[in-house]
C-alpha cells in the first residue's frame, strides 16, 4: 500500500476484496466506507473534504449512475437524503467520522449509444443551486425558542458533597442534561418532552459544526413502490426484503410532542357543557389556542386553550355524528391566526358523559384502569387527524414529523364528577393507521390487526406485528399482536389544568355557540340590538371623542372580545376579510382595556361603518304626535269590561287638570294596565296596541 501527503494514489489492497476500493491521502485523514449495490468501497478524506469530493467517488465506482438521483445515509433503509441537496457541505459538519459506514443507492442514467460514458461533472453552482428540505422549513416559535435555549436542567450547590467555593461546579451540583433519567423518575415525569428527545438522539457536535443530518425519521410501514433493487415488479405483483417492511415491536413511545394541555378560563369548557346539561346529547369542538414552553418538564411543550369551535354536528345519547370535512377550516384557521396572539387549532374535544340511574347529578365512571383510556374507534380516528396534521421540523428529512394534537375527552370520575383526560396516539400508531394495518373492533380496548391483501384495488401488506408485556411473574412477554392487542401500546398521555392566575385572550363567552339549532341561534339582529343597547353608533375615535364615552367603550370591548361572536361576524359578509383581522387583532389586545386608542384603527374601517349603518336602521321607531286612537270596536277590546276604560277615562281627566298629561304624554295600556310614557303604538311590556 502506498501513500504520499498532498498527492492521490489509488490502489488495490490484496488483503480486500475485488470490489472494494482504498483511496488514501494525508495521515490526518479519516476513513470513510461506503456501501452500494456495485459493492463496498473504503474512501479516506481530508479533514476540509466536502460532499462534491464524496459525490466524485462514488461516480467513480459507478459510472453509469445519475448523479441527481444518488442518496446517501447513515443506515441501510430510511434517512435517506440526496447528495445534490447538501450543497458541498464539509463532510465533518455533517457528522461522519473516521470508519463510518455511508449507504448510497442511485438510478441507472437512460441508455446510450456509447457505453463508455464518463460521469458529467457537477459543479458547485449547480450544488448551490439547490437547497435542503429541511432547511427551509418553518417551524412554530415555540420550536424556535427550544432550539435557541440550552435546556440544561439547573442544580444548586449540594452542601453535603460540594467542597468547592461560591463560583466553583463539581458533579454534585454542575446542569442535567434534559433528558436525565434520574431527575425524571424523581420528578414521576413518564414521557421525555420532543425537544428532550432531539437532544438525546442528536449527534454531538464540535464547536465548528454548524449542522448536521437529520436525526428523525418519519416512520412509515408501507411496501416502499417502486423497489430500489428495481429486480421484480412493484408491489402487489411482486415483493422483496428490500421493499417490505420490516416487523413491528410495539412499545411505550420514549418521548411525547405535547407535555401538558392547559384551559385558559374554565368558563371555557362550562360554556362547552351547556349544551350537554340542558339535552344530555354528547357535543363536539375544536380547541382554539396557542403552544408555548412549559417549564414544569424540561424543555416542555403546553397547548394552552382559549376557546372552543363547534362544526356542524348531530349528537346523540351515547356518540355523534360529525360532518366531514369540516368545511369552514380555513376561514376559522385563518381567524385565529389574526389575534393579537397568533391562534390555531390544537386538538379536539368531546363528551362521553352518561348519568348514573340512581342519582342524575352524577356520572357513570367509564374510563379506568379495568375499562380502557381511549377506544380503538377514538385512537384510530386520532390516528387519522394526526396524520393529516403534522408539525413542520428541522430534525426531519421530510421536513415534517409526528403532530402535536390533542384528544381531549369530558367524561366521569370515579366520584361521579366531570373531569378533563388528554391523550396523543404513538407515532407507531399514526404509521398503522396510514398503511391501513389495523381496525377497531367491538370491544372498545382492543385493537385488531387486518389481514392482508394482495388485490389491487386495495393492496395491504401486513408484517408481523409483535408486543410485549410483563407477565404476573415480573417477566418480559414478547406476544404476537395478531389478530389483536390491547388500545394502550397506542396511547400517550398527556397532563392537563387549568393556570392559578387565569388571564384569558377573550374577555367574554356569552355570546350564542355557533351550531346549536334550537339551544342557541345566532343572528345578525341580536349582534344590532346589542350593538345600540352600547350606544356604540355614537362612538368616536379618541381625537375626537367626548368626555365620558371611557367606560361605554370598556364595555363595548368586554362585549366584542367574545370567540363565538367574532367567528358570527366573519361568517356575515358584512365585514371584510382585512376589518376582520382588525376586528380579531383589537378584540384580543391584552392591553386594549388600559390604552382605548387601539380601538381606534377598529371604529375606522369600512366594515365597522357599515355595521353602524345597520344598527342605526335597525333602531325601532319613535314617532313625535301621537298615533290616532284605536277603534273601541277592535276584536281584542270585546272582553274588556266597560268600568275599566271609565277608570282609564277618569284618570287621564284628571292628569289633565293637573297639567301632567300634556308634558309626560302618558298613555295607560287597556290591557295591562301600564302607563306608557313614550309615543309609540304600542304597549312597552304586552306589546299589544294602545
Amino acid at each position: 500500500m502506498w501513500s504520499f501527503v498532498g498527492t492521490w494514489i489509488v490502489t488495490r489492497s490484496l488483503l480486500l476484496p475485488p470490489q472494494s476500493l482504498v483511496l488514501r491521502c494525508s495521515n490526518n485523514g479519516s476513513l470513510l466506507r461506503i456501501r452500494s449495490k456495485d459493492g463496498n468501497f473504503r474512501f479516506e478524506f481530508a479533514p476540509n473534504s466536502d460532499t462534491n469530493e464524496l459525490l466524485t467517488r462514488i461516480l467513480e465506482t459507478a459510472p453509469d449512475a445519475d448523479p441527481s438521483s444518488i442518496t446517501i445515509s447513515n443506515q441501510p433503509r430510511g434517512n435517506e437524503v440526496k447528495i445534490l441537496s447538501l450543497k458541498g457541505r464539509n463532510l465533518q459538519r455533517l457528522g461522519f467520522g473516521h470508519g463510518d459506514l455511508i449507504f448510497v443507492q442511485y438510478q441507472l442514467k437512460s441508455s446510450h449509444a456509447n457505453g463508455n460514458i464518463s460521469p458529467a461533472p457537477v459543479t458547485q453552482t449547480a450544488l448551490e443551486a439547490t437547497t435542503q428540505q429541511w432547511d427551509t422549513v418553518q417551524e412554530d416559535p415555540v420550536d424556535i425558542y427550544w432550539r435557541s435555549q440550552p435546556g440544561k436542567i439547573p442544580r444548586g450547590r449540594d452542601f453535603r458533597f460540594c467542597k468547592h467555593g461560591l463560583n466553583g461546579m463539581c458533579d454534585y451540583c454542575m446542569p442535567l442534561e434534559p433528558y436525565d433519567s434520574g431527575y425524571h423518575k424523581e420528578h414521576n415525569i413518564k414521557h421525555l418532552s420532543y425537544h428532550a428527545y432531539l437532544r438525546k438522539i442528536t449527534p454531538k457536535q464540535t464547536a465548528s459544526a454548524s449542522s448536521s443530518l437529520p436525526p428523525l425519521t418519519p416512520l412509515s410501514y408501507r411496501v416502499k413502490v417502486p423497489c430500489s433493487s428495481g429486480g421484480h415488479p412493484s408491489w402487489p405483483a411482486g415483493i422483496c426484503t428490500a421493499c417490505q417492511p420490516s416487523a413491528i415491536t410495539l412499545q411505550p413511545q420514549p418521548f411525547r410532542m405535547v407535555d401538558h394541555l392547559e384551559i385558559a378560563s374554565t368558563d371555557v369548557i362550562e360554556r362547552f357543557l351547556q349544551a350537554w346539561r340542558k339535552t344530555g346529547l354528547q357535543r363536539f369542538g375544536w380547541l382554539i389556542g396557542r403552544y408555548e414552553p412549559y417549564e414544569k418538564v424540561p424543555m416542555g411543550v403546553k397547548a394552552v386553550v382559549e376557546a372552543i369551535f363547534e362544526p356542524p354536528q348531530q349528537g346523540e345519547l351515547d356518540g355523534l355524528t360529525l360532518g366531514w370535512p369540516w368545511e369552514e377550516e380555513p376561514r376559522i384557521r385563518e381567524l385565529a391566526a389574526a389575534s393579537s396572539v397568533p391562534l390555531t387549532v390544537v386538538g379536539y374535544v368531546f363528551t362521553d358523559l352518561d348519568p348514573t340511574p340512581e342519582d342524575r347529578t352524577k356520572n357513570v365512571y367509564k374510563r379506568h384502569p379495568q375499562s380502557f383510556y381511549l377506544s380503538s374507534v377514538e385512537a384510530i380516528f386520532a390516528a387519522k387527524l394526526q396524520k393529516d396534521y403534522p408539525i413542520h421540523s428541522r430534525s426531519s428529512p421530510t421536513g415534517q414529523f409526528g403532530s402535536r394534537l390533542i384528544t381531549a375527552v369530558l367524561t366521569g370520575t370515579e366520584d361521579g364528577q366531570v373531569d378533563i383526560v388528554a391523550y396523543q396516539v404513538s407515532e407507531q400508531a399514526v404509521a398503522m393507521v396510514e398503511a391501513d394495518m389495523i381496525e377497531a373492533s367491538v370491544e372498545p380496548g382492543i385493537v385488531r390487526v387486518k389481514e392482508e391483501d394482495r388485490s389491487i384495488d386495495s393492496a395491504r401488506y401486513v408484517p408481523d406485528v409483535f408486543y410485549s408485556y410483563k407477565n404476573e411473574y415480573g417477566l418480559e412477554v414478547k406476544k404476537s399482536a395478531k389478530p389483536c392487542f390491547p388500545v394502550e401500546f397506542l396511547i400517550v398521555n398527556v397532563t392537563h389544568g387549568f393556570p392559578q392566575n387565569p388571564s384569558p385572550l377573550f374577555q367574554s363567552t356569552q355570546f350564542s355557540i355557533e351550531n346549536r339549532p334550537g339551544l342557541e341561534d345566532q343572528s345578525i339582529e341580536q349582534v344590532l340590538k346589542q350593538i345600540l343597547q352600547l350606544e356604540a353608533p355614537s362612538f368616536e375615535t379618541s381625537s375626537h371623542s367626548p368626555p365620558g364615552q371611557a367606560h361605554k367603550k370598556r364595555a363595548l370591548i368586554e362585549w366584542l372580545s367574545d370567540w363565538h361572536l367574532l367567528a358570527f361576524l366573519g361568517s356575515t359578509q358584512l365585514i371584510s376579510q382585512e376589518d376582520m383581522k382588525v376586528f380579531m387583532r383589537t378584540a384580543t389586545s391584552p392591553t386594549v382595556l388600559e390604552d382605548l386608542t387601539q380601538l381606534d384603527p377598529l371604529l375606522e374601517t369600512e366594515s365597522w361603518q357599515t355595521l353602524m349603518a345597520f344598527a342605526r336602521e335597525s333602531a325601532p321607531a319613535r314617532p313625535k304626535v301621537a298615533p290616532p286612537p284605536v277603534s273601541t270596536s277592535h276584536n281584542m277590546d270585546e272582553d274588556i269590561p266597560q268600568e275599566v276604560f271609565d277608570q282609564i277615562a277618569a284618570e287621564e281627566a284628571t292628569a289633565r287638570a293637573a297639567g301632567t298629561s300634556s308634558s309626560r304624554n302618558v298613555r295607560v295600556c287597556p290591557h295591562c294596565t301600564f302607563e306608557n310614557d313614550y309615543g309609540g303604538s304600542d304597549c312597552e311590556v304586552c306589546g299589544l296596541p294602545l
